[in-house]
């Protein structure tokens, strides 16, 4: 059965940028040789890593949306892994990131009511009440 996936991949910032997209292709012919269809390649080119991989603080982001099944993807899987140019993998079902992303947004939306709850229990300021005072 086949499923829809979105892959990102952080590669080594030393490479060139524009061998990144042959490169990639190279990795996606596993999807493609296993029947899959390769949906997006989206290159975001050299970003700023949030903590050091490997001693390097940078590298080059990629996301790949494609169908294939799950053999195929764990394949793909274990070939960037073992690839030198590839610091970070990430292959999610796309059920999965949605599914993700609708639970941080409700974590989020929980977060901001509590807040103004807590915000209206408060008590007033005096010169917040000074000022409420003054405009009626």
């Amino acid at each position: 059965m086949t499923y829809q996936y979105e892959l990102m991949v952080i590669l080594d910032p030393e490479i060139d940028e524009r061998t990144v997209a042959p490169s990639l292709d190279r990795f996606l012919n596993v999807i493609r040789n296993d029947g899959g269809t390769i949906d997006n390649v989206d290159i975001w080119g050299r970003r700023r890593l949030a903590y050091e991989i490997q001693k390097k603080s940078e590298g080059i982001y990629a996301v790949v949306n494609f169908t294939a099944n799950s053999a195929a993807t764990i394949e793909l899987d274990r070939q960037l892994k073992l690839s030198e140019a590839v610091l970070r993998t990430k292959v999610l079902r796309a059920e999965e990131a949605v599914a993700r992303v609708a639970a941080h947004q409700a974590d989020e939306a929980k977060r901001a009511e509590r807040k103004a709850a807590a915000a209206a229990k408060a008590p007033k300021a005096p010169a917040a009440e000074a000022a409420a005072e003054k405009a009626e």
